[in-house]
């Protein structure tokens, strides 16, 4: 009787790696910001003020919207981090 040997190494299906129990469910909360760019930004005036927001704010782009005029709306998200009182 063979045995079925699978890519890593196992030749049984019982055998191998074992996964972590599921975790409990974490709600992930974000902190949204919009950013209303007029028709006349160049590209680059608009790249220059997102990197400084993500760079310094930590923020994250979440969605751009363009509209018919020209206007842009770049909506930007961060990870609102809760901290734990240590004893």
């Amino acid at each position: 009787m063979d045995a079925t040997v699978h890519p890593d190494g196992r030749d049984t299906p019982g055998q191998g790696r074992r996964t972590a129990p599921p975790a409990a469910p974490r709600a992930s909360a974000f902190e949204y910001r919009e950013i209303t760019l007029p028709r006349g930004t160049s590209r680059g005036a608009a790249r220059e003020q997102l990197t400084e927001e993500a760079e310094y704010g930590r923020w994250e782009l979440a969605g751009v919207r363009l509209y018919v005029g020209g206007l842009r709306r770049v909506v930007l998200r961060r990870r609102i981090i809760r901290m734990q009182r240590s004893a």
